[in-house]
């Protein structure tokens, strides 16, 4: 079967590729567009960085909740991990460090995110996830070889969220850290599937230090 994803446009801003201090693959969620992390990214507004904004076939990466079984996704969620993958492997191949190497999602998109991460466990720049936790239904287990190394993580969301409960993203920060990564918290108690600016602060840190820049 066709991957729907793949040949889909990526929207790009920032620095160019080539020379860069780091990148950062930013991934929409479901029904939202890759303009809106272009804009994230904007709002970041980390220099020397360059920023990649895929899009979804018909702007959703997998037709159901993440929470549930995971073949009611199938065939689209192999293919949206598919498209990541992809892009990963062009990043490094075009001489982006995986340790320079950001992974970003919102909603869907971070759910994405999270789920390609503890899959290829590694070093990287840092995984910043605004409102997404591990894919799959109560139970799952996420037992996938590799280890994260020290990579930072950030974790941010609404403790009343519609679509990402509270417990699946402090699950997920369980995981993460069960495999070695230095996780960030930060949840706030207000309704409002949105990035708020104290989140966008935790990732531009995130960003800064892969970048080899100190916070500011």
């Amino acid at each position: 079967m066709t991957n729907p994803h793949l040949g889909q446009p990526v929207l790009t801003s920032g620095a160019p590729l080539e020379g860069c201090r780091a990148a950062a693959l930013l991934f929409h969620g479901r029904g939202r567009t890759p303009d809106e992390m272009i804009a994230l990214a904007a709002r970041m507004a980390v220099p020397g960085v360059a920023y990649l904004a895929p899009a979804a076939d018909r702007n959703t990466w997998y037709p159901y909740s993440f929470l549930e079984p995971l073949e009611r996704n199938q065939p689209a969620l192999a293919h949206a991990l598919a498209v990541y993958a992809a892009l990963v492997a062009e990043l490094i191949e075009r001489g982006v460090e995986q340790r320079r190497l950001v992974l970003l999602g919102f909603s869907q998109g971070a759910c994405l995110t999270a789920e390609y991460a503890v899959r290829h466990a590694g070093r990287y720049g840092g995984v910043a996830l605004f409102t997404g936790g591990l894919i799959g239904p109560p139970g799952t287990r996420w037992e996938y070889p590799g280890a994260f190394d020290g990579t930072p993580i950030f974790m941010g969301g609404s403790t009343a969220d519609a679509f990402v409960p509270l417990a699946r993203m402090r699950e997920s920060a369980v995981i993460f850290r069960a495999r070695g990564a230095q996780v960030t918290e930060q949840f706030y108690e207000q309704d409002g599937h949105s990035v708020t600016d104290a989140e966008i602060a935790a990732a531009r840190a995130i960003v800064q230090s892969a970048a080899g820049m100190a916070a500011a």
